[in-house]
């Protein structure tokens, strides 16, 4: 175990598996105590067991981040076990869907907005009071490339789009009190229901990783690993920033001549 986040605490949502799941074990292995939450309390507790099993510490909190009384709960928990918060991790989203703006029903569009936008506003606006007693900390933001560079996924790029806006912004607004807040833009990656999708089109497959400079699509832990260094002393005077973390697909594309 390292200690590049020793005597801090997270949080991190959606995070029974994939990215979040990911980046709990490694903050865990790196020193931190870590609140794993998510919807499903049977996935929070599968990570929280394994990180514990390593010699970590770790507690799973089930809530829905669209819903203001569940935050409630789950951050005056955060605050009466650990005494306060040194970086969130707004990982949970929801996604409508490859659709386009005619096809996209509204409640679908307000579900996406919720979780994937509002939920990130709901726990900074409940993170920062904790990280205040801690002298500051981190925020970091999953935005997507889709929020740069639209492919599809209306509501969700919409909700990706604005994450940057607003997490921007907080840095700006919370810099003098040493709370900084950056997010990440990740490319394909390689999560379970990423997986799913493409073991049923394999040719479709392998014309996306052609697609990316570096030849394959990520892995949960190439976001991780960005995720630690912004939540780590490391980063201590970088505020603000989108950080690519995409295999370079947005660098553009080789052309053989």
């Amino acid at each position: 175990m390292g200690n590049r986040l020793e005597k801090k605490v997270a949080l991190i949502t959606g995070a029974a598996g994939g990215i979040g799941a990911e980046t709990a074990r490694l903050f865990a292995a790196e020193g931190a105590a870590v609140v794993v939450n998510d919807v499903v309390l049977a996935g929070a507790e599968a990570v929280v067991k394994g990180i514990e099993s390593s010699g970590g510490r770790a507690l799973a909190v089930e809530a829905d981040i669209s819903s203001p009384a569940e935050l409630d709960r789950m951050f005056q928990l955060v605050e009466a076990r650990f005494g306060g918060l040194d970086v969130l991790v707004n990982n949970a989203f929801w996604s409508d869907g490859d659709t386009t703006i005619t096809e996209l029903a509204e409640e679908v569009w307000d579900r996406t907005i919720d979780v994937t936008l509002k939920g990130p506003f709901l726990c900074t606006q409940r993170a920062i009071p904790l990280m205040l007693l801690r002298g500051g900390g981190s925020i970091i933001t999953l935005s997507s490339v889709n929020a740069l560079f639209g492919v599809s996924e209306t509501a969700y790029t919409a909700a990706k789009g604005g994450l940057i806006a607003m997490m921007r912004l907080i840095a700006a607004e919370y810099g003098d009190r040493k709370i900084r807040s950056n997010l990440i833009c990740p490319g394909t990656i390689a999560t379970r229901n990423c997986m799913t999708y493409w073991e049923a089109r394999p040719e479709g497959f392998e014309m996306l990783k052609s697609m990316y400079p570096l030849g394959r699509i990520g892995t949960p832990r190439d976001v991780a690993n960005c995720a630690l260094f912004l939540a780590s002393d490391e980063s201590s005077w970088v505020t603000g920033a989108v950080q690519l973390v995409d295999g370079g697909i947005l660098s553009g594309r080789k052309f053989e001549t």
